[in-house]
């Protein structure tokens, strides 16, 4: 019966696909493109020189410096909004207190305000001041009421100065509302800047509204050194102008791929050489914590500037000749390897499907031409005998003697064959991917990474002592408020709502003169204590187990011994130590023992590495006034590590916990040319195995395991089992032969055997009958 329309197109789509995925070809002709465009790409990569003006690596170093500024500044306009705004609501919980008490008690409680004054806000009155005048003709109190009426609002003093006014109101049933007012500078909070480094804070037309790290011309004695400043400050200006329109610009849509940690918009510049010195600067906006959720500083449209000159190296890390050495010597090897499977596997398997075909065609005249080894070479002695079969030879006849080498040995197959190409194939792709180009020895890394190191650290350092710090104000702030007649209620209400507002405490309660809590907000007390340790306001009170406890302890002045103590999250400590290109980050008491880390770690464990116990140990040792912030570069078993110190230095209670903030990184994971060109050589080695592998193994198994069980197939046919029907496994070479050796199977029954000598006439026999089914197929 004739075949469908629709079994026609079935086949044909069949055939198609044979001819994409099936057969010897595709595989060695994929083999062949991609050998030649890694090639290409290794001669690109490798064969080209290009030296950057500044590394890679030094410019994200700038971009992470300018994102800590950004972070430090947000988070000190935020917190410093937050307690103003707590502390009046404090203030309002409690009875009536006059303006120069709210004063006072806000000065001694926190220092981070350069004045203070409350206002009456219907007469706009002035009632108290404390600190720098407040430039009250800025506030119009009859639009308070407005919507962000109370919103911090950015002021232009005479002198040029900047000041951020941060407002709250003073409210109690039956006296008039009274306005808070504080003002603050917009001066980083702990920013470690080195030597020959200046940050600014812009706003969004390009104003520089403060600076530091430029000496002012009264500040300077030389002409060199005041023609020096003026062009660091007409540089610096420049960058602003740069960095004002690139911060406009989508956060999602700015960040490089690949990149992150910071929600805001960041990136770095560079700028004009002097004197062998270029100028780089890395810029960042001001972002909240969570990308999208914005804050208080996030509305005022800052951003951050800083600027370092660093030394070029005009010294070319490699020229081109390795590039085109390596592509050249894949071009030679990959044409072997791919001339060894043309000739010992695909042209022996063409050839037999020739003469697999001319068998079935009926042309027995000539031997059939067999492959010299392999599995070609036992279908090729098969096919032979079949042939001869064909012709008359009984089944049962011996097989040809094998010649040649392997004769004795056993044949050579096609498996061999392609493990061969596979070996001559990796003789490229070892030597790339373990050998050549190895950074760890003659990586250049710039002082200028190390220097980043260090004052980043020290900057971090900083920043976890002025949180703790800030802490151990709230809960002061809490004490001083908490009066003889207060009742358990009234404190849980202050203690919850302190806690809501802040995420850095996991428990908040006040204990009397005997140890008893009387009042507590969140997680239950670990371990309640009546009074502080002298002299120690925040304390670590275990020294072993999975999480260390810090508490904060502030006495009540009105309850003689007792005291609002707050636990720490030790959470919130390691958030904070959370900071890109910095590597691991850890934070050890004096006793070097880890109290916290951005990575995992083990609590109260010493530091793994004797470097970075020798360097925590020199570091807190005191030169001068106070320790200094330390870095150093060294080479360990053959890779390169930037590690950097800072010990706790500067007033507040956490100064006395003696903690140092440690950070380690190795070198190969920034962006060095050395470096950059061992990836890109590494990456080739890995192209090339990953091209060799997929091809080869595409190869093994399509082509070389549907052969050898085909060779056994067909020298089972050949000794006289007539009974295993051959099918094809695939639409291909191997497939066509099996198919080939089929039709000589269903061919041979019915051969009829030929005498090699006539004999007597017979009479005639009876008409043969009729082939049976099982017969026919």
């Amino acid at each position: 019966m004739a075949a469908t329309p629709a079994k026609r197109r079935h086949k044909v789509r069949r055939r198609a696909d044979m001819s994409l995925l099936g057969g010897i070809r595709p595989p060695i002709a994929v083999l062949s493109v991609l050998l030649l465009s890694l090639a290409g790409i290794t001669a690109l990569n490798l064969g080209r020189t290009v030296q950057d003006p500044v590394p890679k690596a030094v410019l994200t170093s700038q971009q992470q410096f300018a994102e800590d500024g950004a972070i430090a500044l947000r988070a000190s306009i935020d917190e410093s909004f937050t307690d103003l705004g707590r502390t009046a609501n404090l203030f309002n919980a409690g009875a009536p207190a006059s303006p120069d008490a709210v004063l006072d008690k806000v000065s001694s409680v926190y220092q981070k305000w350069t004045g203070t004054a409350v206002v009456q806000i219907s007469s706009g009155k002035l009632l108290a001041a404390r600190g720098e005048n407040v430039p009250l003709t800025a506030v119009d109190t009859t639009k308070l009421r407005a919507k962000d009426g109370l919103s911090p609002r950015m002021v232009r003093l005479a002198n040029g100065e900047t000041r951020l006014l941060s407002f709250a109101v003073l409210s109690w049933p039956g006296t008039p509302q009274q306005l808070l007012v504080a003002s603050s500078n917009l001066r980083f909070p702990g920013i470690s800047l080195g030597q020959f480094r200046s940050i600014a804070v812009i706003d969004d037309e390009a104003e520089i509204l403060s600076s530091d790290g430029i000496p002012e011309p009264e500040q300077v004695r030389t002409a060199t050194q005041r023609a020096d400043a003026k062009r660091a400050e007409r540089q610096l200006k420049s960058f602003a102008k740069t960095a004002a329109v690139k911060v406009r610009r989508n956060p999602i849509s700015a960040r490089e791929p690949g990149s992150g940690g910071f929600p805001g918009v960041s990136g770095s510049l560079v700028g004009a050489v002097h004197t062998g010195d270029r100028s780089i600067a890395g810029y960042a906006s001001l972002a909240g914590p969570q990308p999208g959720e914005p804050t208080i500083a996030t509305g005022l449209g800052l951003s951050v500037v800083a600027m370092v000159p660093v030394s070029e190296n005009p010294t070319a890390v490699a020229g081109p000749l390795f590039g085109l050495i390596a592509a050249g010597a894949l071009v030679v090897i990959g044409a072997l390897a791919v001339a060894l499977l043309l000739g010992t596997v695909q042209r022996p398997l063409l050839r037999l499907f020739l003469e697999s075909r001319r068998l079935t065609r009926g042309d027995l005249t000539r031997p059939v031409s067999s492959p010299a080894y392999g599995e070609a070479a036992r279908i090729g002695r098969a096919l032979e005998r079949l042939r001869r079969q064909l012709l008359g030879e009984p089944a049962g006849a011996a097989a040809p003697q094998r010649r040649g080498r392997f004769a004795r040995t056993g044949e050579f197959g096609s498996r061999g064959l392609v493990l061969v190409c596979g070996a001559l194939l990796l003789v490229w792709c070892a030597p790339m991917l373990l050998l050549l180009n190895r950074a760890d020895d003659t990586a250049v890394v710039p002082q200028q990474l190390v220097n980043d190191q260090r004052e980043r650290t020290d900057t971090l350092t900083d920043r976890v002592r002025r949180a703790l710090n800030e802490g151990q104000a709230d809960l002061l702030s809490v004490a001083t408020l908490i009066g003889s007649d207060t009742s358990p209620a009234d404190m849980h209400t202050v203690l919850e709502r302190t806690r809501l507002e802040h995420d850095r405490y996991q428990s908040l309660y006040v204990v009397d003169p005997s140890g008893k809590v009387v009042a507590h907000a969140g997680d239950t007390p670990h371990q309640p204590v009546s009074r502080a340790k002298a002299g120690h306001s925040i304390r670590v009170l275990n020294h072993s187990g999975k999480k260390p406890l810090i508490v904060g302890y502030a006495g009540i002045p009105s309850r003689s011994g007792s005291t609002v103590i707050g636990e720490f999250r030790i959470e919130f400590l390691n958030a904070l130590l959370k900071r890109p290109g910095l590597g691991e980050v850890r934070v050890v008491d004096a006793d070097q023992r880890v109290i916290g880390g951005n990575t995992g770690y083990r609590a109260f464990h010493r530091l793994p590495n004797e470097r970075l116990r020798t360097l925590v140990a020199g570091t807190n040792q005191q030169t001068g006034i106070s320790p200094h912030p330390s870095g150093i570069l060294y080479r360990d078993g053959g890779s390169v590590q930037i590690a950097a110190a800072a010990p706790f230095v500067g007033g507040g209670a956490a100064k006395t916990l003696g903690w140092t903030v440690v950070s380690e990184q190795p070198a190969r994971s920034l962006a060095i040319p050395e470096y950059r060109r061992q990836n890109l050589t590494v990456l080739g080695g890995l192209l090339g195995m990953a091209a060799v592998a997929a091809c080869l193994g595409w190869l093994h198994i399509v082509v070389v395991r549907p052969l050898r069980a085909l060779a056994d197939q067909a020298e089972a046919l050949a000794g006289g089992d007539r009974r295993t029907v051959l099918y094809p496994r695939h639409h291909d070479e191997v497939g066509a032969v099996t198919r080939s050796l089929e039709l000589v199977r269903q061919q041979l029954p019915a051969q009829p055997k030929r005498d090699t000598a006539p004999t007597a006439p017979t009479a005639p026999s009876a008409p043969a009958a009729p082939a049976t089914h099982a017969e026919r197929t």
